[in-house]
This record gives structure tokens, C-alpha cells and sequence, in this order.
């Protein structure tokens, strides 16, 4: 049997094997069942290591002993595999996430909390300045400056990306509704659009032509996206500042009031 190295590289990291569970595999597939003898001839596999690597794919749900003499083994549908697959993803994430969300509690926690407060104290606040790569990271970060906002928020943005960020933006923003924090929005993009998303999410937005990005909390930690809304990989920057954001922001509100978007 002939198998294309491509394929068995893609198989190996679909399905999180090793390069020698994924030709056993393959070649069992081929067969439909197949003694350990029969998958190693037509794998390539040495023999040897045939049966540990079958009885590694039994445990994980990928082929099923059958009972006699000389031991076979069934192949999986790959169907069936990928619905296992996916029940124990979703298991494993629900666990961590279980887990993480009562991280908080432990003495490890607060161990690491008095760690980073001893580290960051020294540090003046206009020297910290961090570069921000990877939509998750960006997202994270601006998760965490919305849900520590105190006094104010300022978002500037367009419409499509604050439809496109709103899963983390909404329940932020809920918050400071709540907490009746001072919230500023200016879109831009198309105005029917942006009257459609202050409606839907019951806010209120200035339209302007500006194609800055910017998200800034309290008037002194802000972060600035530096490449544009469809770009291939999203990078910013988040600067704690409160001389530069105060700036900013006094600029901006005169710009606001006046009309003047751009």
C-alpha cells in the first residue's frame, strides 16, 4: 500500500497522533481488519512496535480488538472517531475551564498576585508599554481594561470590528452601564449600520471618519491598534499612561464636540 507522505503529515497533526499511529492507522483503514503482522507489512511499521501501537489506538477509540485467534483489530469509521474526538475536547475544556475558574480561590493564586504587585510597584506607570500580538491577546487585554474601568471609557473604532469584537465588548460595556461609569463610542463606517448596532446594543455612538482604533479606560491605560480592522494578524499597543491618555483624550472630546471626525 502506497500512502501519500502529505496525507499521513496532515493526519498526524489532525488528529494529534504520532508518525507511526498514523500509518498503523491508515493501513487498517485499508484493510478494514488486520492482524498486527498485516499492518506492519503494509505500513512500514517494524513489527515490533506494531502491537504497542495498536493497543495505543484501541485506547483512544481509533480500532477495537476483536475476539478470537490470532488477535484482529477493527478499524474506527473515521466519523466515529472525530465525534470522540470532539465529546473528550469538549470534556477536557470543561475541566480547565472548571479549574481555572477556581484558581482564584487557592493560596497559589494569591501567591502569584503578591508577586506581580511586588514586581510591577517600582515600576513607574509612564514606563510601562506593551506590544500586542494575536487577536486572543488583544481581546484579553481589552477584556481586562473594560471590566477595571472606573470612572470612564472611550472606544473608537468601526463598526465592523466593534460587531466583530462585541462577544467580549457587550458584557464589558453591561458592567458600565451597571456601575453608571461615563462610556464614550465613536464608529465609523456605514451609518445605517452603526444606527442598527446603537439600537441593538441600546448605546449611544458618534459617527466619524476616523479609522483610528483605540480602546481607553479612566483616562490613563488605553490600547492603540496598529494594524488596520481586515489585516491577517491583529498587533496593538497598550501603554499605561495617564499624562499621554489624558491628552489624547482632551483632543479627542474637543474633535467630538466641534465635528470634526477626522
Amino acid at each position: 500500500m502506497i500512502i501519500k507522505q502529505e496525507l499521513v503529515k496532515r493526519i498526524k497533526e489532525y488528529f494529534d497522533l504520532n508518525i507511526y499511529e498514523t500509518k498503523i492507522w491508515l493501513a487498517l483503514l485499508s484493510k478494514g481488519i488486520a492482524s498486527a503482522g498485516e499492518v506492519a507489512e503494509l505500513s512500514g511499521v517494524p513489527r515490533s512496535r506494531a502491537y504497542d501501537v495498536l493497543e495505543s489506538l484501541e485506547k483512544r477509540g481509533f480500532a477495537i480488538i476483536k475476539i478470537g485467534k490470532p488477535v484482529k483489530y477493527i478499524a474506527v469509521k473515521p466519523t466515529e472517531v472525530i465525534e470522540k474526538m470532539k465529546s473528550k475536547t469538549m470534556l477536557e475544556a470543561q475541566e480547565k475551564v472548571k479549574s481555572l475558574s477556581t484558581l482564584k480561590e487557592t493560596s497559589e493564586y494569591n501567591e502569584l498576585e503578591q508577586l506581580h504587585t511586588t514586581g510591577i510597584a517600582p515600576i513607574k506607570s509612564h514606563d510601562i508599554t506593551g506590544s500586542l500580538k494575536g487577536r486572543s491577546n488583544v481581546l484579553s487585554r481589552i477584556r481586562e481594561m473594560l471590566e477595571n474601568a472606573q470612572s470612564e471609557v472611550l472606544i473608537c473604532t468601526s463598526v465592523v470590528d466593534f460587531e466583530d469584537k462585541s462577544r467580549v465588548l457587550i458584557p464589558s460595556l453591561e458592567r458600565i452601564n451597571k456601575a453608571n461609569i461615563k462610556l464614550k463610542v465613536a464608529l465609523s463606517g456605514d451609518a445605517d449600520k452603526i444606527k442598527k448596532v446603537a439600537a441593538k446594543f441600546n448605546i449611544k455612538v458618534k459617527p466619524t471618519d476616523s479609522v483610528a482604533r483605540f480602546y481607553i479606560s479612566d483616562k490613563k491605560e488605553m490600547i492603540f491598534m496598529t494594524t488596520p480592522e481586515n489585516a491577517d494578524e491583529e498587533m496593538g499597543v497598550w501603554l499605561n499612561s495617564q499624562f499621554f491618555t489624558e491628552s489624547l483624550v482632551s483632543i479627542i472630546d474637543n474633535a467630538l464636540k466641534s465635528g470634526i471626525s477626522k
